[in-house]
C-alpha cells in the first residue's frame, strides 16, 4: 500500500473516532469518516497491546495493509478508514481475514456496487 494512503498523524485518527461512524464484526471494527480533500481513501490501522506482543501486532498491520492493498480498486473515494484488530483475527488464516475484512466494509457500505 502506498504511503500517501495511510492515516500517521493523532489528529486525522481521532478525527475519525469522534466524527466517523463505525461498524464491526468480530475480528475487525472499521471507523470510517467522509473527506472531501483526499484523492483517494486514507487507511489507518490500530492493534491493541491486548491482542499480542509487538511481532503478532506487526504482523497483523502487515496482513491488513496488505488485503485494502489487493482490494483497493473496489473501496468507495474521499473516506478516511480505521481498521481495529480484535483477538478473534489472530488464529484466522489469510483468506479468512481477507472474508472478514470484506464482510465488515459491506456493512459500513463503503465497496463499490459491481460493475463500477
Amino acid at each position: 500500500m502506498q504511503k500517501s494512503l495511510r492515516l500517521r498523524n493523532r489528529a486525522d485518527f481521532s478525527r475519525v473516532y469522534r466524527h466517523g461512524k463505525s461498524f464491526a464484526n468480530h475480528q475487525f471494527v472499521v471507523y470510517w469518516f467522509r473527506k472531501k480533500d483526499v484523492e483517494k481513501f486514507r487507511v489507518g490501522i490500530s492493534v491493541s497491546k491486548k491482542v499480542g506482543n509487538a511481532v503478532v501486532r506487526n504482523r497483523m498491520r502487515r496482513l491488513v495493509k496488505e488485503i485494502v492493498r489487493h482490494h483497493e480498486d473496489k473501496l468507495i473515494e474521499h473516506v478516511d478508514l480505521v481498521f481495529i484488530v480484535r483477538k478473534g483475527a489472530l488464529d484466522m488464516p489469510y483468506k479468512d481475514l481477507e472474508k472478514s475484512i470484506l464482510h465488515v466494509l459491506r456493512k459500513a457500505s463503503l465497496l463499490r456496487p459491481p460493475g463500477l
